[in-house]
């Protein structure tokens, strides 16, 4: 892989490449605090369903630069590779009209179905009609091992949108953009394949696993996710390869969609970032000539660009659409939709005149400041105790960053023990501390809002899901009179907080996720009431977690389990076994 970047800082890569979006197009804003874009919203829009995406950043143009008339309303981008959290999902939903419905379409991906699925869930509270859809379209890793994860997001989705933003545009309702969107995702099928995997810029280079020099990894996810099959092959041979994983009707682990000779199909080729002009275009010549000799299909479009790239990925992907009749009537087919004028940078066609100014002025909304009314309780803590103790909690937990994220690494996209001192960080620089007596529900509500912005990806959402139980757990033992919040107070409030994190997750012991060091720890704790026979406990769960095979995350697509079963335990778990050693030592 290739380590070097113009720019090592991921924050500050991150905001100038969102930002360049209101530079090249006039039509669309920008605000940094929450990482999102989103169209210029006039009068006009108001008649129509509102659609917002978005997703780790590092998959550019997606989704930024399909923010625009025809395709997205906003897009909300989390850091690199990691997930917006739900709070930014949240101020999405301010951004766009939402009197007609607000459609969320995203990459069936953890951290996205949990953060965007929160913010929906909210603003149906709100009485915003609201759909959420997670495209799965790969098959690469087929159904034995996507397991309860089910199919990966990937290039596809980014035909989603187009033909549902064009049926927005149109008028459409938000039940039958919906719809529409079903429909598509039905009969689409993707598959990449790449050289090796990608440098995330600000990290340290990793030589864990990657494809030898004469091999080409096929199944390869968008964030490094290992694939399914490595191999020395020429072009011809994996192009045959991958069409065979896309198409055979006898693949019954992996064939998703039926094709016949007759179908009229779109191809969407997708470049991941880092092969040349010269040789994509030899790889679209390939992959067209190989449809019409081997299978009779000669796609009615062809599209080959970088549609949603993994940085400077040495690969690509093959997405092929069946076109089908959508009971939309005249002028709404998916032809049509697809045909359909889109203004937006990613989709590649030049921008009209018509949003263009030579007098335009980068636009950046800023959002407006607001207060929250702060929670108390008579539940108190030491002064003198609590601060040394969650200071060295998470000075602990930042400390083992290289090694959580080196297992991430191995099982995973890297992100997690980033993420983890991130949330860290921000928590020892927010939290105030004074010579009273503390309110253990306030500092609890504290730390909640704190990791909420500060920690993006699947764990952001589960660390916030999990304190906002805590929360209400610490609300519960509250009965309005001053009392120390002690071992037992903790044991029910814990408790609860578990609850409501497993309505949220179907995760439990033994799936191979935090659970396996959160879930022993808040049961000793509830037979002992000693936090450091607890932290043992989540110990010994986190460390057993490398016997197990994964059934959630991006773990479950890792195929190199003879590399890392055994040897390597969950990042989450021994991040969360770290922290509450740590906890139970001081």
């Amino acid at each position: 892989m290739s380590s070097r970047h113009f720019d090592n800082d991921p924050t500050k890569l991150v905001l100038a490449s969102l930002q360049s979006n209101t530079l090249i197009n006039p039509s669309v804003s920008f605000q940094p605090e929450h990482k999102i874009v989103h169209r210029k919203v006039s009068d006009a829009h108001h008649g129509k369903v509102s659609i917002i995406s978005g997703g780790g950043s590092g998959h550019e143009p997606g989704f930024a630069g399909y923010v625009g008339k025809g395709l997205l309303t906003a897009a909300v981008a989390g850091t690199i590779f990691a997930s917006p959290s739900a709070e930014q999902v949240r101020q999405g939903f301010k951004c766009v009209p939402t009197n007609k419905g607000v459609f969320v379409v995203i990459m069936n991906y953890t951290g996205d179905v949990l953060n965007f699925g929160m913010a929906v869930e909210d603003a149906r509270a709100t009485n915003v009609q609201t759909e959420l859809f997670a495209v799965g379209d790969d098959v690469g890793v087929g159904r034995a091992k996507s397991g309860k994860v089910g199919r990966r997001g990937l290039a596809g989705t980014v035909l989603v949108i187009k033909l549902c933003g064009a049926l927005a545009e149109l008028g459409g309702s938000l039940a039958q953009v919906h719809q529409l969107a079903q429909h598509v995702a039905r009969n689409t099928v993707t598959v990449g394949a790449s050289l090796d995997h990608v440098h995330v810029p600000g990290r340290l280079p990793s030589s864990s696993d990657a494809p030898a020099v004469d091999e080409v990894e096929i199944g390869m996810g968008i964030h490094n996710e290992p694939g399914s099959v490595r191999a020395t092959k020429t072009l011809p041979e994996l192009v045959k390869s991958m069409l065979q994983q896309l198409l055979d009707p006898n693949d019954a682990d992996r064939s998703y969609c039926s094709f016949q000779a007759s179908d009229e199909v779109v191809l969407l080729i997708n470049n991941l970032g880092g092969v040349s002009a010269l040789e994509f275009g030899a790889i679209t010549t390939e992959v067209v000539g190989q449809l019409a000799s081997h299978y009779g299909l000669h796609p009615v479009r062809v599209f080959a660009a970088p549609f949603l790239t993994s940085l400077n990925g040495p690969g690509f992907s093959i997405t092929v659409l069946k076109l089908g009749n959508t009971g939309l009537g005249e002028g709404k087919s998916m032809l049509d939709l697809l045909d359909f004028p889109a203004e937006a940078l990613g989709w590649g066609s030049p921008l009209p005149p018509s949003v263009r100014s030579p007098h335009h002025t980068t636009t950046v909304a800023r959002e407006r400041a607001s207060t929250t009314s702060k929670l108390s309780s008579q539940l108190r803590l030491d002064p003198s105790v609590t601060p040394r103790v969650i200071g060295q909690a998470l000075q602990r937990l930042i400390a083992a960053e290289p090694q959580v994220t080196r297992y991430d690494t191995i099982v995973g996209d890297g992100d997690c023990g980033i993420g983890m001192k991130r949330g860290a960080e921000a928590v020892l620089d927010g939290l105030v501390f004074s010579s009273q007596p503390l309110d253990a529900l306030a500092l609890v509500s504290d730390i909640k809002t704190i990791i909420e912005v500060a920690m993006d990806g699947t764990s952001g959402a589960l660390f916030t899901i999990f304190f906002n139980g805590l929360v209400q757990g610490l609300r519960q033992q509250d009965d309005g009179r001053k009392k120390e919040a002690d071992a037992a107070v903790w044991s029910s409030a814990v408790s609860a907080a578990l609850q409501t994190l497993k309505r949220y997750t179907p995760a439990r012991p033994g799936d191979r996720t935090l659970m396996d060091a959160l879930v022993p720890f808040v049961e000793t704790l509830a037979t002992t009431l000693d936090v450091r026979q607890a932290s043992a406990a989540a110990f010994a769960g986190a460390d057993q977690s490398k016997h197990l095979r994964p059934s959630f995350g991006r773990s479950v697509y890792v195929g190199t389990e003879n590399v890392w079963l055994g040897k390597v335990p969950d990042p989450g778990a021994w991040a969360v076994a770290t922290l509450l050693q740590g906890l139970a030592e001081a």
